[in-house]
């Protein structure tokens, strides 16, 4: 065996495992996302002053920074932020938001006002997990730890949130929020 063949064994044995493993999915956006140009936030806010990523996206994941994965989306460099849902590895965190399938074909085949609510980043009683998801993303991690529980939480800002209420099937009974802020969330 030659010194740089057991050197560069001795190295990758040593390599921490998540550093070596990580991928660099390709592909498409999983949900709609929101950007300020440059970063997407997994808590994904309603804000006026951020422009929507649509569900189905072009995306592919290019580097992984500290609580951060530099991807190439729509035509332009972003950095997803990792910024609450730290308890994910990285590249599983990547993996949420970078899905080799295209939605959209998916989309495609839902009833009109489904597709309708995805495309407005919106909700509707009877949506399922899986079309939620599409309209406005993840919910964090760090507060909806279990993707099968019943209720999920998710944030219109840093003070208000906004609930979906899921029946033993999967199935949205009811979208909790304030009455001023429904029509933010809710499809009309």
């Amino acid at each position: 065996m030659s010194v740089r063949l057991v050197l560069s064994t001795l190295l990758l044995a040593a390599a921490p495992t998540a550093v070596l493993a990580q991928a660099m999915p390709e592909g498409f956006l999983c949900c709609n996302m929101r950007t300020d140009g440059k970063w997407i936030t997994d808590i994904n806010y309603v804000d006026k002053s951020k422009r929507m990523l649509p569900v189905g996206t072009a995306a592919k994941v290019t580097s992984y920074g500290r609580n951060r994965v530099m991807v190439e989306v729509g035509g332009s460099t972003q950095t997803l932020g990792n910024d609450y849902s730290r308890n994910m590895q990285l590249d599983e965190f990547a993996q949420r938001y970078v899905v080799a399938a295209d939605p959209r074909i998916k989309i495609n085949t839902f009833e009109p006002r489904i597709r309708e609510a995805i495309k407005s980043a919106r909700l509707l009683p009877g949506m399922t997990r899986e079309q939620v998801l599409m309209s406005v993303g993840y919910p964090v991690s760090t507060e909806n730890p279990d993707l099968q529980a019943k209720v999920w939480r998710f944030w219109l800002d840093t003070s208000e949130e906004f609930q979906v209420v899921f029946d033993a099937a999967g199935i949205a009974t009811e979208i909790g929020a304030l009455p001023l802020s429904r029509p933010k969330i809710l499809l009309n």
